[in-house]
């Protein structure tokens, strides 16, 4: 017999019974409540994506109204106990029948339980019944399973699960739903020439957030379109000569009132902003324009608003107060009553060395006068401080916003634009782009971006021009 080294008395373990030490009606059970997470991670695991399981809209049109679990979830629970209770370590699952009686949901409790039932000596096997009930007591799983016993014992370390971190994308979700509600906006797609430009349109034409009008040369436009297999068929197409003209002309439209809302296609972002600086046929306003993330950040309990990453090299302290007003005003339209902005920095206390530092001070004392409307403003805080409550707590800071920010104003365009990557590349975020102060929203996507970025990024600026029209 293999001899294990006993585990210290602090540490679980995990112990089974040997085929010779159970009898007849010896029981175990094993309880889970089940959350959504459950079943998105059950779906991932087993690529069963039925709508019944995670499609609330579609669920609540079925026979049972509402989100279920899928039923080998259940019958999941049924074979931890084997694994673990009743026999345990080294038992062989040989056999199982299923009756699956009634649907499981989120917030339900269930109770699965295993008694043996039948020994069978020469085989080391063993049948028992097994059952799953809810927290009401109703039977949702019944059958008999067939196992192989252990016949040495084994007594492990038991082993921790892993951390796992969904990213569900429900904030974004929620931000295309509230911009379908208010309906499609016209919106000149400058340079669509490429693929990646012409299926973010149909998409978001699909999802019903827009209404394109592509600008560009059309023989291009046609031709992308048709290597990669997209109908453009009822699609406006205005026809210019090249990226500058296409450029332009999108801003053109809008000026005019054609359309509402300017999307970059495949050309520089250089090249846009040149266009819709035009003194005459441009878009510019006295406001300071300047570029704003939309994150989705897993594990951070809301949406949070990254500025400037891709405008403002290197703002001084009144484009900072613009930049800080037009966030503010981007997470007023996006549902948020009074967004906490946290003027970043290295460091949270004030240093002459350190420019950011002086300009967070000034920015609060700005807010504090009504120079800065709409939001709390606090600052200089660093990143910990900003967005964790134990952070700012262990360096004793008394914030409204420490801790709990909506809105990073960062101190350039090199910080902002490295952590809205990171952000993104090594904490799963999502992000969605548009730049504020213009006389309407312009959607700035990149072709790392995934469809579910760019529709979020026509919804974040469709509910802006929703909240500026009232």
């Amino acid at each position: 017999m293999q001899k294990f080294q006993r585990a210290p008395l602090s540490t679980p373990l995990i112990e089974n019974r040997v085929f010779d030490d159970i009898a007849i009606g010896d029981t175990a059970s094993i309880s889970r409540t089940l959350t959504l997470d459950d079943i998105a991670l059950f779906a991932y695991i087993s690529g069963d994506i039925n709508p019944a399981h995670m499609d609330a809209e579609y669920a609540r049109t079925d026979m049972f109204h509402h989100i279920i679990v899928h039923g080998m979830w259940t019958a999941g629970l049924i074979s931890a106990v084997l694994g673990t209770r009743l026999p345990g370590p080294g038992t062989i699952y040989l056999d199982q029948s299923l009756q699956f009686r009634a649907p499981v949901a989120p917030g339900d409790t269930i109770t699965a339980v295993v008694t043996v039932t039948e020994r069978m000596a020469e085989k080391h096997r063993l049948t028992l019944d097994c059952s799953a009930v809810n927290q009401n007591n109703v039977v949702v799983l019944r059958g008999t399973a067939l196992v192989q016993a252990p016949t040495e014992a084994i007594s492990r370390p038991a082993m921790a699960l892993p951390d796992v971190r969904l990213t569900r994308h429900e904030r974004f979700n929620t931000l295309l739903g509230l911009a379908r509600a208010r309906g499609p906006c016209t919106t000149a797609i400058a340079h669509p020439c490429d693929e990646v430009t012409l299926r973010a349109a149909l998409d978001a034409a699909a999802a019903g957030l827009i209404v394109p009008i592509l600008v560009g040369p059309a023989g291009k436009i046609r031709a992308a379109a048709a290597a990669a297999g997209l109908d453009l068929t009822g699609l406006r197409i205005e026809d210019a000569p090249h990226s500058h003209a296409a450029a332009a002309r999108a801003v053109q439209l809008v000026h005019d009132g054609a359309a509402r809302l300017l999307m970059k296609g495949a050309l520089h972002t250089d090249e846009l902003m040149h266009a819709v600086m035009h003194a005459e046929t441009g878009l510019r306003t006295d406001h300071v324009l300047s570029h704003i993330y939309v994150m989705d950040v897993p594990g951070y309990p809301r949406p949070l608003l990254l500025t400037d990453a891709a405008i403002n090299i290197a703002p001084n302290l009144t484009t900072k107060a613009g930049i800080a007003q037009n966030a503010i005003d981007l997470a007023r339209a996006l549902g948020i009553d009074t967004p906490k902005l946290a003027v970043l920095a290295a460091v949270e206390t004030i240093n002459p060395a350190m420019p950011s530092t002086l300009d967070a001070a000034a920015l609060c004392k700005m807010a504090e006068r009504g120079q800065i409307t709409g939001g709390l403003i606090d600052g200089p805080l660093a990143f910990d401080n900003a967005v964790s409550r134990s952070a700012a707590a262990e360096k004793n800071i008394i914030s409204a916003v420490a801790g709990q920010a909506d809105i990073l104003l960062a101190p350039d365009l090199e910080a902002g634009n490295m952590m809205a990557k990171q952000l993104t590349f090594l904490a799963g975020a999502d992000a969605a782009g548009v730049v504020a102060g213009a006389r309407v929203p312009i959607i700035l996507t990149s072709r790392a971006d995934d469809s579910r970025t760019r529709l979020a990024s026509c919804a974040v600026a469709l509910l802006m021009v929703a909240h500026d029209h009232g």
